[in-house]
């Protein structure tokens, strides 16, 4: 397998909004890669992407699915643009069909989806030496944000990240061009 190619029988598309459930469940089975890791308070552990976010963001085109054979869900990508920048914020895999690289490629899509959306970057927030989160985004052209330069709005999301419980020490800001110049 290339690794611009996804593996045969996998493609990406728009989620629907009657997907919403079994994307919910792609979620859930993602977290638990970080059951037992302790980056994650056990109250987040079996957190998930809420069906209201998605049912707006889905009529919005700010969620792309990965889909095995059948068309079902295996992996999204959910976005949103914050302050000229298409953010990932979230991008889950399940378990049963990582490592695969539906996760780069659903990245490659919110990349390309950056660059028709004519914005010049997409952001993230992640683990920073997480093998699956920073290691993985730099592979793919992720830069950190240093911290004199996050925004307003990055500020305030790493603040309601430490109010969650999570050690915002251990996490990144993430940037990189979408090629739109």
């Amino acid at each position: 397998m290339s690794m611009r190619r996804l593996p045969e029988g996998y493609w990406i598309s728009g989620a629907a909004v009657d997907e919403i459930p079994a994307l919910i469940a792609v979620d859930l089975a993602s977290g638990q890669l970080f059951a037992g890791t302790g980056l994650l308070p056990e109250s987040e552990e079996d957190d998930f992407v809420p069906a209201d976010v998605y049912g707006a963001a889905i009529p919005a085109g700010h969620v792309f699915a990965a889909r095995d054979r059948k068309g079902k869900p295996v992996g999204f990508a959910l976005t949103s643009v914050r302050d000229g920048s298409l953010y990932l914020d979230q991008i889950s895999v399940d378990p049963a069909h990582g490592r695969k690289g539906l996760g780069a490629a659903l990245v490659r899509r919110v990349v390309r989806d950056a660059r028709d959306r004519r914005l010049k970057s997409v952001t993230l927030s992640t683990f920073r030496d997480v093998a699956w989160n920073g290691p993985f985004y730099r592979s793919l052209g992720f830069r950190e944000v240093a911290r004199r330069k996050m925004t307003a709005w990055m500020l305030e999301l790493e603040g309601i990240q430490a109010e969650k419980g999570l050690d915002v020490d251990k996490r990144c800001f993430m940037a990189r061009r979408s090629g739109w110049l």
